[in-house]
């Protein structure tokens, strides 16, 4: 401390200070960017994952309704073609 009270920091300490403070506003900032793009690429995961269940809920839903509908005997099926015949 100096004769008139104050506190009296040299060159190198302020910048050392200087820089102390500015690598800790860009830790924080890095830490805020990760934690945004780690939100987003959890939230990119979840659409395409949901996406994928969707798919295969109407994959199974058109063979359930193929299954029902298309359930023909070989008389039903050779009027079918019969229908189509008289079509033309």
């Amino acid at each position: 401390m100096s004769s008139d009270g104050q506190d009296h920091l040299s060159k190198a300490e302020i910048s050392k200070d200087a820089m102390q403070a500015g690598a800790q506003a860009a830790a924080g900032a890095v830490g805020e960017v990760a934690t945004i793009i780690t939100g987003a690429v959890k939230d990119v995961a979840g659409a395409i994952g949901g996406l994928a269940t969707e798919l295969f809920e109407i994959r199974d839903a058109s063979k359930r309704a193929i299954a029902q509908h298309v359930d023909l005997d070989d008389q039903d099926l050779a009027e079918g073609e019969n229908l189509l015949d008289d079509e033309d």
